[in-house]
């Protein structure tokens, strides 16, 4: 049984040989290089570009800007926007700048050195309009987005006010998030090539055929002609699935160029035309009867979005679903600001939203003098209170159970300040922590050689999580062979179709396909089999046939068996089989999240203000884990991400520009080694029939969620401060 095992990943080596290769690094003849020129401006247009300088460097063979971009088609010369993945791109096709560190021109020379130079010698002339910089000038103009993801805008059921009325104890409080920046190791890079009116693209994606489909329609030209390949990605967090603007803008180079161009942004450009998670300011209401049981909670969200479109950090969607309350209310309103648009990051929603709940669940537990796990089990419920539906499955209360143990949770003093060690106050702090159990629909093929190897294909990724590894197990243990005998083909466009790597959905979407190809070809074999008088197999009924160290055999019969490579042979070469997978109609009866519980303990230096995080214990019930060692790894890792975003992440904006001042890793603070103590991790065994074929739950962000709620909760512990806004820095402490 390969499924579950702790496989080690089977392409590590590749990694650590350096044989991977990552976006920029494909192999392309004539190549020249580009640099993204940006505004400097938060608002206004350009009234002058002076080219002449950078187009008479040595080695410049472009210089493109608004003057002289190639006008693409008036329906899509912003970009072909399908909402929530599609976005408002910035092609060089006006004067107008909208936000700071917008693209205002590229530049194209034989070499990177030469077209730093020539981009050097650019000189632009804005003229400048009033800005939008602050939030709290901004938030007093908001507006409802349209939707919520898929869901509703607002919610409401039941009172509210009659609710608060007839509650014992009511806890309203601010919450707020700030601007965040995913930052992955590999900054957004993509190679252009054009070979007549074919376009190659090797870009850094979590989304290739939603790369193939709308650069294809933003540039006018079928999607046939485009083929997009990315077979590792290094990092992402969500700023990766969707088309951004340097992707059109290198395929327009290159074609105006008359080479392959490549187009790597600089670390700064991270911070602006790629998303970040808005800031946010959620406004949280709950009441409560003497014994815990919530009689009403409201939830109200603002957020950022930019001024050419709409995004919407969907925070109120964990607290529609997570406790019982007969009256709830949540509400999601936009403010306009002069940033670049926000998109998806680490958990949107869920991340954000968790925090403001879980703050203000710790909250109320104190307000009540109860333990803040026996207060959500007061409330636990096993229907989503807002979809009025029954949890496909839900693990939580186990959850709770097994982190409390885990991390001693009994030997815990309620009082603030009243835990201390070597000199330094001691806190301890829990939170709930969900995500959705996301799937879409996803092909895969397989194919038999001869010589028993198989291949099986996707058009995924492989973001860093494991999916070479975890779809071999699928397929092996499918197909009934060696692990060793598989192989995994993603990331190129010419392959099946796989949805975006988001939304945790790519093991709950891929990997069915994967079984049912597999499946596919082991029945198509048989019958190959079945059908041939020289077999031993002949005459058998193919459904009958089981499978048994690559070998098919007739259960009555076990000596009548044969090799399916024999069988391929035979055959006159390699089988294949595909197959597609799709949810049906299970989401209408049940509601699918994964669940856990995160324990967090903190020390603060009651001097210094410093805070340091010894342990962490996080406990999830995500269906089945379909490989233990990478399933580990991801939930740690999520966990991290959580540290990062309680402790120190924040990308603060020049008031005047609107230029990130801190938009380099050596200023925007993520966590490294020396932040991070003991991480414990446990999967509870939960069985799932509902969510997908496997049974598995995906685990890209859950491990997030709650880690900054549950920090948060540990630091009021220990020293008697509540700090509802995000970060947790030590002068918000001294």
């Amino acid at each position: 049984m390969n499924i579950g095992a702790p496989v080690d990943r089977t392409d590590g080596w590749a990694k650590v040989s350096g044989a991977a290769r990552y976006a920029a690094e494909h192999p392309v003849e004539n190549l020249a290089h580009a640099v993204l020129v940006t505004s400097t401006v938060p608002n206004g247009r350009i009234i002058r570009i002076d080219t002449a300088r950078a187009r008479q460097a040595p080695g410049v063979l472009l210089v493109m800007t608004h003057e002289n971009a190639p006008r693409l088609p008036e329906e899509t010369r912003h970009g072909k926007l399908s909402p929530p993945i599609g976005r408002i791109l910035s092609l060089l096709q006006d004067d107008l700048v909208h936000y700071n560190n917008q693209p205002v021109a590229v530049v194209v020379a034989a070499t990177l050195e030469r077209a730093r130079e020539a981009a050097a010698l650019l000189r632009i002339d804005y003229e400048r309009a009033p800005a939008v910089l602050d939030f709290g000038e901004a938030r007093q103009s908001v507006h409802p987005p349209d939707k919520v993801l898929a869901q509703s805008t607002d919610t409401r059921r039941g009172d509210v006010h009659a609710g608060r009325l007839a509650a014992s104890v009511v806890h309203e409080a601010v919450y707020s998030t700030p601007v965040e920046h995913h930052n992955p190791i590999e900054p957004h890079a993509t190679i252009a090539a054009w070979d007549g009116d074919h376009l190659t693209l090797y870009d850094t994606t979590q989304y290739i055929k939603g790369v193939q489909r709308s650069v294809a329609e933003t540039l006018g030209i079928a999607p046939g002609k485009v083929t997009v390949r990315c077979p590792y990605v290094g990092g992402a967090f969500g700023c990766k699935g969707s088309v951004w603007s340097h992707v059109v803008l290198a395929a327009m180079a290159a074609r105006q160029a008359g080479r392959p161009v490549k187009l790597v942004l600089e670390r700064s450009q991270m911070f602006g035309p790629v998303g970040a998670r808005p800031v946010t300011q959620q406004e949280m209401l709950l009441a409560a009867f003497s014994d815990g049981r919530l009689s009403a909670v409201r939830h109200d969200t603002i957020a950022h979005t930019s001024m050419i479109e709409d995004w919407m950090e969907p925070c109120g969607l964990m607290t529609r679903m997570m406790y019982a309350s007969p009256n709830q209310e949540t509400t999601h309103r936009l403010a306009r600001m002069h940033l670049g648009t926000p998109s998806f990051m680490r958990a949107p929603g869920e991340a954000s939203g968790s925090f403001a709940l879980e703050s203000a669940m710790d909250e109320l537990a104190v307000a009540l003098d109860m333990d803040p796990v026996a207060l959500r089990l007061k409330n636990y419920t096993d229907r989503d209170p807002g979809k009025d539906l029954p949890f496909s499955s839900k693990s939580l209360r186990q959850c709770y159970e097994e982190g409390a143990r885990r991390f001693g949770w009994q030997e815990r003093d309620p009082r603030p300040r009243s835990m201390r060690r070597d000199g330094k106050l001691v806190g301890w702090g829990m939170a709930t922590t969900t995500y959705p159990a996301n799937r879409s629909p996803a092909q895969a093929r397989a194919v038999l050689h001869p010589d028993g190897s198989v291949v099986v294909a996707s058009a995924t990724h492989e973001l860093g999580t494991g999916t070479y590894t975890v779809m071999c197990q699928v397929a092996a243990d499918a197909l009934g062979v060696a692990l060793e005998q598989v192989g995994f083909a993603l990331g190129d466009s010419a392959l099946p179709e796989a949805p975006v790597s988001g939304g945790s959905a790519t093991v709950a979407s891929v990997a069915p396909a994967v079984q049912a190809a597999c499946r596919a070809l082991r029945l198509k074999l048989a019958g190959i089999a079945a059908a041939d008088p020289t077999s031993p197999l002949h005459g058998a009924l193919p459904g009958e046939l089981e499978v048994e160290h690559g070998e098919l055999y007739l259960p009555g019969e076990p000596m009548r068996r044969e090799s399916m490579g024999v069988i391929a042979a035979r055959h006159g070469g390699p089988v294949e089989a595909e197959a597609r997978a799709e949810p049906g109609e299970e989401k209408k009866a049940y509601s699918m999240h994964a669940f856990g519980a995160v324990f967090v303990e903190v020390e603060v230096d009651e001097d210094l203000g410093t805070l340091r995080v010894p342990r962490v214990v996080g406990v999830y019930g995500v269906g089945r884990l379909l490989n233990a060692k990478t399933g580990r790894s991801q939930l740690m890792g999520g966990i991290v991400g959580g540290l990062g975003m309680a402790l120190f992440e924040e990308t603060v904006f020049d008031r005047f520009d609107g230029r990130a001042v801190n938009g380099n890793l050596a200023e925007y603070h993520v966590p490294v080694n020396a932040d991070i103590g003991s991480i414990e991790v446990h999967v509870v065994d939960e069985d799932d029939p509902h969510v997908n074929p496997l049974g598995a739950k995906g685990i890209g962000e859950i491990g997030i969620t709650g880690v900054a709620a549950a920090v948060a909760n540990a630091v009021w512990h220990a020293t008697g401060r509540r700090i509802r806004d995000l970060p947790i820095t030590l002068d918000k402490l001294l």
